[in-house]
């Protein structure tokens, strides 16, 4: 069972992501990740830490609030 908030959070990265008219690979090449862990944090796969959700709150112009909310 995944925890709701790995999957709180791969929701709204992947709105935020949409929003901006982002491909994965985008989001990803902002962020200074792989393309393949984008899909696996907006799928609740990934137990990502703070370091890259501030890198995805970075490159998504967002905060980490805005984005745990």
């Amino acid at each position: 069972m995944k925890r709701e908030v790995l999957i709180k959070f791969g929701q709204k990265v992947r709105e935020e992501r949409t929003r901006l008219g982002l491909s994965q690979e985008e989001l990803a090449g902002r962020a200074g990740v792989h393309r393949t862990y984008i899909g696996m944090i907006e799928r609740a796969e990934k137990n990502i830490t703070l370091e890259n959700i501030e890198k995805i709150a970075m490159a998504l112009g967002r905060s980490i609030s805005d984005l745990t909310k």
